[in-house]
């Protein structure tokens, strides 16, 4: 069998009588290197360990656990590609009915606070294995930070939980480094100072190490700005402890950025880029989203205050090589045996692809966007060579058609007026995602988003081009409602803006607090992050009414 095995009947097949690493994830099993679970199991794979994942196990079946029995190194766990705790409620904090990462949308079979969940269950089955935390829910919770589901500030995930170590950010470094530590022979309890780490430190720090207010302090908001400023300031260049659960952890600086030849070399492991068997003819509605797709790079330098992607895959951008885009587009036709359609090539932005600082993306670059509050002369968008990367994937025989889905940064495709032109006539199909957020200009400022005359620009220049190709075409624009600064009279101003403009929206997403971005410090506190200025924070009645604006087409 040529996925990793999830039981070990299947581990049996390739004569494993006994696994190294054990990875538990909150999502079903899909082997293909969008989903975090496959690439991390792949690349331990690669460099010679035996690895198996458990999906979403119960955390009330102890056999779930032990479907592959006890690991010889440690267990992996993550709650999958998305924080459980988004994934299980709405910004009202109802229940949501599906899960895009489970067999048929299936919802209910991620637990709450699913990392946690899961190292509970094997701190008791397993005592003496050590426990390594990864993923985006792990990620965002590394440090004392604000749980929005709960109304407060938790301690470190890592401390909450007792585990070993915690991986941020996307992982393959740390864990390969890891791995093979303990397989010398080292104890878990020394990997203390591996990039893109947290850990419980047997030292205290330093006079010249950066420390944070402890978890506890950080529940007073003013220490909890405080707090959040020093991390965000210190975080991609020092070492920085804060005291958790009275343990001092040790919070490394991320991994270096991949190279082009290593991201190439992980995207030609051995991936089914499928769902595992054991799912049948059920279908992982994620996976029916992206199966077609490429993903181009990592990273994001736009910088907004409410997304938490810089924080976990970085702020330089991590490109793969046309070659390797093209050699994908070939693999996938041939396992689906047909030409295929590509419906997105691109990443957290895809015009970002290519892009390079002449600088070299510095450490002591103090700027948190590339993009924002203007664009730094220093940066160097690629979108010629993007718009070549789409032209050699057009001509390919396996490839009937390339689209592009993923967001783009409208401000920054304002440089480059023929890459806009193929959006309007090729890449983007009949409809356009874009995301303003909103339109007024307090508000994009708390949000670290440009003012709105960028996105008028670029739509005129979009339509302009759509007539002289004799299409139509339509920007769909995404809305942020609720977000800490926002008021009635700025929902107002968004529905007379979206009605002049004769814009509407299909989806208004609801700010939700998520761990570790400036908006949630924002939310939390009641202060402007930057100036530490009184802000009005709206509740949850006055952003059903924010919404209710917003979606001004749909008045009775």
């Amino acid at each position: 069998m040529a996925f990793l095995p999830t039981n070990q009947s299947e581990a049996r097949i390739r004569d494993w009588d006994e696994l190294d690493v054990i990875i538990i994830s909150g999502d079903a099993y899909v082997d293909h290197p969008s989903f975090g679970p496959a690439i991390i199991g792949r690349h331990l794979e690669a460099a010679g360990f035996r690895v198996g994942i458990i999906p979403q196990p119960n955390p009330g079946k102890d056999q779930d656990f032990l479907a592959l029995g006890k690991p010889r190194l440690f267990f992996g766990i993550t709650g999958g590609n998305m924080d459980s705790m988004v994934s299980n409620y709405t910004a009202q904090r109802k229940k949501r009915n599906d899960d895009a990462y489970s067999p048929d949308g299936k919802a209910g079979l991620r637990p709450d606070r699913a990392v946690l969940a899961y190292a509970n269950a094997l701190k008791r089955l397993c005592k003496e294995t050590p426990l390594v935390l990864g993923g985006i829910e792990a990620s965002l919770r590394r440090i004392a930070h604000y749980d929005f589901w709960q109304d407060k500030v938790r301690a470190s995930i890592l401390a909450d939980s007792k585990a070993s170590l915690l991986v941020y950010g996307m992982g393959e470094s740390a864990i390969l480094e890891i791995a093979t530590a303990l397989k010398n022979g080292t104890p878990i309890k020394e990997i203390t100072q591996i990039r893109g780490t947290v850990a419980f430190s047997p030292e205290p720090p330093s006079d010249q190490d950066i420390v944070l207010p402890d978890n506890l302090e950080s529940e007073d908001k003013a220490t909890f700005r405080e707090m959040t400023l020093t991390f965000e300031k210190n975080k991609d260049t020092s070492t920085i402890f804060q005291m958790n659960g009275g343990r001092w952890l040790r919070h490394n600086p991320p991994a270096l950025p991949l190279q082009t030849k290593e991201l190439d070399a992980l995207s030609q492991l051995p991936f089914e880029h499928a769902p595992h068997p054991r799912y049948g003819s059920q279908k992982i509605p994620a996976f029916e989203q992206i199966k077609d797709s490429l993903t181009s790079h990592r990273g994001c330098y736009g910088g907004c205050n409410f997304c938490a992607i810089a924080s976990h895959q970085g702020r330089a951008i991590q490109s793969r090589s046309a070659a390797s885009l093209v050699k994908e587009a070939q693999t996938l036709a041939r396992k689906r045996g047909k030409a295929i359609t590509i419906s997105d090539v691109g990443g957290p932005t895809a015009n970002m692809w290519g892009s390079v600082c002449e600088l070299g993306w510095p450490d002591d670059c103090k700027r948190p966007s590339c993009l924002f509050p203007r664009q730094c002369p220093r940066l160097k968008p690629a979108h010629g060579d993007q718009l070549r990367l789409l032209e050699s994937l057009e001509k390919l025989p396996e490839v009937n058609h390339v689209f592009i889905a993923s967001g783009i940064r409208h401000d920054l495709a304002l440089s480059h007026p023929p890459y806009i032109s193929a959006l309007a006539s090729k890449y983007a199909g009949g409809r356009l995602k874009l995301a303003p957020e909103h339109s007024v200009t307090p508000v994009l400022k708390l949000m670290g988003k440009p003012p709105i005359d960028s996105f008028e620009e670029f739509s005129r220049q979009f339509f302009a081009m759509c007539r002289q190709s004799r299409l139509k075409r339509q920007i769909i624009p995404y809305i942020i409602i609720g977000h800490p600064g926002t008021t009635i009279d700025d929902a107002l101003e968004l529905r007379r803006w979206l009605k002049r403009n004769h814009l509407k929206v299909e989806q208004v997403q609801e700010f939700t607090p998520t761990p570790m971005t400036l908006s949630t410090c924002m939310y939390y506190t009641g202060l402007d992050c930057q100036t530490g200025q009184p802000i009005h924070v709206p509740k949850p009645g006055e952003i059903r009414r924010q919404k209710q604006l917003a979606l001004w087409h749909k008045d009775r």
